[in-house]
């Protein structure tokens, strides 16, 4: 019996790969690149509280877009990953997606908006700029969404050129708008628009690429919905949780800090870039086909853990990097940003932690392993509540601090939860 593969299978394979990282690679660094200038743009010529109200719609879209998807992403995500060669039944589960994504889309708008306004208010923002931030946050939440769904189709086919070349004219045209508009209108609102508005033509580019893996005249079907909705009902409640958690930092500096605290801290979490593209690489390569693989735990646990010790290489460059350039790093951001050595150094440490979570949430969801959401916030909840009484809140360092630490917790619970449930 021959153990070794076929030369030429285990070539092809190799091959397939390589280009695949290539390709999604190079159109990362560019995608990162441009987000990286837009950015740094955003920071140096916004006004310091223009940046924090900025910052303060920023963070409430992601809560926004976090209660939107509620699961639906993972649970397609799950359901595509049985039927993905098949072109009429991956467009069934897509379209059931896109139904379900349309009604907690409402239901977040309901839920967030009202939060935001008070959250604004509350950061000295006029009634008539607060109302425009919340308007302007409509095109990219609402594209966010979508994109969610619609990637599912190309990662699971690997076409992810097409994909690529759709992001990397997003990016251009977010950098376009922003260097036509910041200078003449200096505001938050339309600084969000022009993050928004391109985002809108990329979702329009996204659904056409979509389509040539998944049929889009399928109907809603009633026992995928029941599949999602099993994912979602095991999601939800961590997805109000992690809204709530998500906001938390932001609520502590808006309590026991000013605007100037919400811009340094917005302004430092510039170094998760470097974290944003490794977790959209896992994304595009790693998930789908953890998603695919056979149920055989050692399997499982293999490419899980191999996913870690790279992940561990990856954040060990990333850490030295930061301390190495801190002082250039503070440079970029300006001059309202020196002296903050220790805390972006902090920072990097909680983007790198934050990074392991996000992927291993990531890579479990992909396959409906999700953890009991009664045990998960309740015992988070606990965590969090004691973490308050041991770091100090009322400085910009501790509020980091007690972000490392409720992320290590959460990471464990997740590496536990998983190991736990391939032994069943």
């Amino acid at each position: 019996m021959n153990f070794f593969p076929d030369k030429k299978l285990l070539n092809n394979s190799i091959k397939h790969w390589a280009k695949l990282i290539s390709i999604t690679a190079s159109a990362q660094i560019i995608v990162q690149v441009l987000g990286f200038v837009c950015g740094i743009v955003i920071i140096r010529f916004l006004p310091v509280k223009e940046y924090a109200l900025y910052i303060l719609a920023n963070t409430m879209l992601g809560a926004m877009t976090v209660l939107g998807n509620a699961g639906i992403a993972q649970g397609v995500m799950a359901e595509g990953g049985k039927v993905w060669q098949d072109k009429d039944k991956l467009g069934e589960v897509l379209v059931t997606g896109l139904d379900l994504r349309k009604k907690f889309a409402i239901a977040s708008l309901v839920l967030t908006i009202p939060i935001l306004l008070y959250l604004l208010l509350d950061n000295d923002a006029s009634w008539m700029a607060s109302i425009l931030i919340s308007v302007s946050l409509i095109p990219a939440f609402y594209a966010g969404l979508s994109d969610s769904l619609l990637q599912i189709v190309p990662k699971l086919n690997h076409n992810v050129k097409p994909l690529q070349k759709n992001q990397v004219a997003v990016s251009v045209g977010r950098l376009v708008i922003l260097l036509s508009t910041i200078f003449i209108f200096p505001f938050a609102a339309i600084t969000i628009l022009a993050n928004g508005v391109p985002r809108i033509y990329g979702n329009i580019k996204l659904r056409a690429i979509a389509q040539e893996h998944a049929n889009f005249k399928q109907q809603p079907n009633a026992e995928i919905r029941k599949n999602i909705l099993r994912v979602v009902k095991r999601i939800l409640p961590e997805s109000i949780y992690y809204t709530i958690s998500g906001q938390l930092v932001i609520w502590l500096v808006s309590i026991f800090g000013d605007t100037a605290s919400i811009a340094e801290l917005g302004a430092l979490s510039r170094i998760t870039m470097l974290i944003t593209f490794v977790i959209i690489m896992i994304d595009y390569i790693l998930v789908p086909r953890f998603s695919k693989l056979k149920n055989d735990p050692s399997v499982l646990k293999k490419e899980y853990f191999t996913i870690q010790i790279i992940l561990l290489f990856i954040s060990f460059f990333i850490l030295l990097g930061v301390y190495v350039f801190t002082d250039y790093i503070l440079l970029i951001l300006g001059e309202n940003y020196f002296g903050l050595n220790t805390e972006l150094f902090l920072m990097a440490i909680n983007g790198c932690i934050l990074l392991f979570s996000t992927s291993t949430n990531k890579l479990l969801t992909s396959r409906g392993i999700v953890v009991s959401p009664v045990f998960y916030i309740s015992f988070m909840i606990a965590i969090q509540f004691s973490f308050a009484f041991l770091v100090d809140l009322t400085t910009l360092k501790g509020i980091i601090i007690y972000s490392i630490l409720t992320t290590i917790i959460i990471y464990l619970v997740r590496v536990l939860y998983f190991l736990i449930q391939i032994r069943k």
